[in-house]
């Protein structure tokens, strides 16, 4: 975790969550039927997958994840992919205001409390206990991809990317994925398994591990896959 330590998780995740909320804030209603980079999903639904998986968050933080799945299973609903198709199915007949609200609230409290808890302590999640700190730093990972998913403004992009590209290189050792990491002298990040070899900008390393590297990029399928942690 030694290239984590000097960052702050919830600092992180609050600036995350501001950029959004205030992204969100200055929409029009066109804006909100606008395509985004999740495939099939709206600007509008982006945001309803935001606020439909506070409840994942809110059982984590209320130790009560049995909870959650009896729920869900009394809906119908199976599995993570048929989850997040629930959060925005069932908010599409919402004020998109409303949506808006729920998620701000919802957010603003897991912030709260994940902060009031410390890096240190341990949140039950779906993978077992599992140190808030870095709970926090998935969190971010997924609304700054969000975030670039629906185009949100970015001003401080080399200092958010350096996070990023941080948080990437430990969930892939996290995850103990078969690809080795290294930069070079110029910056870029040097990717290789067995099999193949690659160099990717930061920016482009980032978008390789939260699976949203263009289809033309020329980087070695094998290693594409092996980059692929925080999607």
């Amino acid at each position: 975790m030694t290239a984590l330590n000097d960052l702050d998780p919830f600092d992180i995740f609050d600036a995350e969550a501001e950029r959004l909320d205030h992204f969100f804030a200055g929409l029009k209603d066109d804006d909100w039927t606008r395509p985004s980079r999740c495939a099939g999903w709206t600007v509008r639904d982006v945001l309803a997958h935001l606020a439909g998986e506070e409840a994942y968050n809110h059982a984590c933080l209320n130790n009560d994840l049995d909870g959650l799945w009896s729920r869900l299973e009394r809906n119908g609903v199976s599995g993570l992919a048929d989850f997040n198709d629930w959060c925005v199915r069932t908010r599409r007949s919402m004020p998109v205001a409303e949506v808006l609200d729920e998620w701000r609230t919802q957010n603003g409290d897991t912030r709260r409390r994940m902060r009031e808890l410390g890096r240190d302590a341990r949140l039950p999640t779906m993978a077992g206990p599992y140190p808030v700190g870095l709970q926090a730093f998935h969190y971010s990972s997924e609304y700054a991809t969000h975030g670039d998913d629906v185009g949100v403004p970015v001003e401080d992009a080399r200092k958010r990317t350096a996070w990023r590209v941080a948080v990437g290189r430990f969930a892939l050792e996290e995850k103990g994925a078969p690809v080795e990491v290294a930069e070079d002298d110029d910056g870029d990040l040097i990717v290789r398994t067995p099999r193949a070899l690659g160099r990717l900008t930061p920016a482009e390393f980032v978008e390789a591990t939260v699976g949203r590297l263009p289809d033309d990029h020329p980087l070695d399928p094998g290693l594409r896959d092996a980059l692929r942690c925080l999607a």
